[in-house]
Order: structure tokens, then sequence, then C-alpha cells
């Protein structure tokens, strides 16, 4: 996490919003901003920490999930295995934005199972506080910047820390329920673009009934594809995005209360970085031990949903180092 923490006080002090408006209808006391370090600056931190607590000195793939990369081109994830000593491993990015994860660990998956790779660092980073309009009081309330990651190897079925299942999906009919319009190239082409401002524009109605609808479902397909039901969920942990919305899938789902792992309080919604933050979080807490099962799941603009489950593994020390 980027050092400076902005509390709802900050906010409240520039906007036309208030610390309890800012708890009771997203459930978030701060998020952390970056003065001076980009997307990739933090997506090396948190893939190191990720190698160093893995004991890996080898990779094969770095997927690195951003709606904010460093440049429009190239790729971000190239200059992030290069920064971590990895130069000629193939890297590339993911961009689905909240679901931007779950869909680069299912990528991950993929190439380990698919034997193109054996060895994969996944990594979730946005500084999603630049696409933010400063004056607008809800999406200003809403993001954090952060990164977070996880390291996949090949390994046996069954065993702890195996990828179970995954659902994916999106509905790109629903594009301009959550966007930036201004700044690509239909803009740089001349072609009609109904608002070319270079900050995010949200539904925030339309997101919410979406979220939750889409979340609900795809979690569902994922517990059926691995053959689990709600009752064998250990741990919940979705996308930190608003915590009337992880309430409500949780509910919908059927996991209770204590199953559910949130950390928006102090974090906001960090976009791709929102879930590996949140098992980082849990881990340290003592919330997270080997061989409990988790359901992780999704949505980001798109629309792009995910899901996925699998046991959790050994791990030795703190994630958060």
């Amino acid at each position: 996490m980027p050092a400076r923490r902005v509390a709802n006080a900050e906010l409240a002090g520039r906007l036309d919003t208030t610390d309890a408006w800012i708890r009771g209808r997203l459930g978030i006391v701060a998020r952390h901003v970056t003065a001076d370090a980009s997307t990739v600056d933090l997506a090396v931190e948190a893939g190191g920490r990720a190698l160093e607590m893995a004991g890996f000195g080898a990779l094969d793939t770095v997927v690195l999930a951003t709606s904010t990369p460093d440049r429009l081109c190239p790729a971000s994830a190239p200059e992030v295995a290069a920064r971590l000593g990895h130069t000629g491993c193939a890297a590339f990015d993911v961009n689905a934005v909240c679901a931007g994860f779950v869909h680069a660990l299912a990528t991950g998956s993929a190439l380990i199972r698919g034997h193109l790779a054996d060895r994969v660092l996944v990594i979730g980073a946005d500084v999603f506080t630049t696409l933010v309009d400063p004056e607008d009081r809800l999406t200003a309330a809403i993001f954090g910047d952060g990164a977070g990651a996880l390291v996949l190897r090949a390994g046996s079925p069954g065993e702890p820390g195996a990828l179970e299942a995954f659902d994916l999906g999106s509905d790109g009919t629903q594009v301009a329920t959550v966007e930036v319009p201004g700044g690509g190239t239909r803009a740089r082409l001349g072609l009609p673009v109904a608002n070319l401002r270079p900050y995010l524009v949200m539904d925030g109605p339309a997101v919410f009934e979406r979220a939750i609808r889409e979340m609900t479902g795809s979690s569902r397909r994922a517990l059926a594809r691995a053959g689990w039901d709600a009752a064998a969920v250990d741990r919940f942990v979705p996308h930190q995005a608003n915590i009337r919305i992880i309430q409500a899938v949780a509910q919908e789902v059927g996991l209770a209360a204590d199953r559910v792992v949130t950390n928006i309080e102090h974090v906001g919604n960090t976009v791709a970085a929102s879930i590996p933050l949140a098992l980082a979080d849990a881990h340290d807490a003592g919330r997270l031990t080997a061989g409990q099962r988790v359901l992780v799941t999704s949505i980001g603009a798109g629309l792009a949903w995910g899901s996925a489950v699998f046991t959790w593994p050994e791990l030795d020390g703190k994630a958060r180092l």
C-alpha cells in the first residue's frame, strides 16, 4: 500500500460529503493514495514480497492484472518482470478492471495446467485514483491504490493451495455503466464518444444491482464446478467494492457473516489489488489457515466478472512484510 493514508475527514473537508455518509454507504473509513509510486512500482514491491515468501528463484511467467498501466504502450508486466530480475520470462497484462485479479489467476492456472509454465507470479495492481475526478464525491470516496501478489506452482490435485474451479463472464452491452470514456483510440481518431472526460464515469445504482446479481451467480457456478455447496466454504473473500454489496452477495450465496473477509474499511476499493490484499490481511490475522476452503468473487467494468474456489496452502511468515 502507498504510505499516504487519506481518511474520510480529509475528503469531507473539500467535498460535499461527510464521514458518516461514506461509512454508512460504502463501509470505508480511509484509503491509501499514491503520491510518487506508479502501478509498476507497486507491482514490483508486491511481487517481490510474494516471491520472497514463496522462496522461489525462478519464474516462467508474470501476469499483471491492471487497468492503470504506466503507459498505454507497452504493457507493464515485462517491466515488472525485469525489475524483479526475471528478464526473458513471459510477461503480459490482463485488463478486467476490478475482476482482473481473478482473470489473471485463471490465466496462470491455465498456463500451468496446459504445461506452458511451472511457476507463475500473479499480481493485481492499480493506482485507480489517477482515473477518478477529485471533485466527484462518490468515486473520490470509493477508490484507493495498492498492489497484491501471489505465486502459483505446478502441484498435485487436492493438496492445500490447489485451485479447484473458476467461473468467468462478461456483458459488453453494459460498457457505459462503468467507464473512462476519454483517452482511448476512439477519441484519438475523432470518432463519436459520448463523454470525452478522462475520468471515471459510473452509474452507481446500475452497478450496485448488477454486482450483486453477477457475483452471486458466478459464485454459485464456481462452487458447483468444484462440487462444493455454500456450507463447504470456510472463507468468502469478495472484491472489496462496497460493504453493502459484499453483505448482499454473502446473504444470497448463503454464507454467514463470520465467514466473510473484508478490509474495505481501511483500504477502500483497490480494483485489481482488492482480493489479494484481502487475502494477505486475512492470512496475517490468522483467519486463513492451511486446508481451509476459500471462495473469491469479483465484478468490474466491462462488465466483467469472475470467481474462483481453492484451498488455502501452508504459508510461513506474514504476507504484509
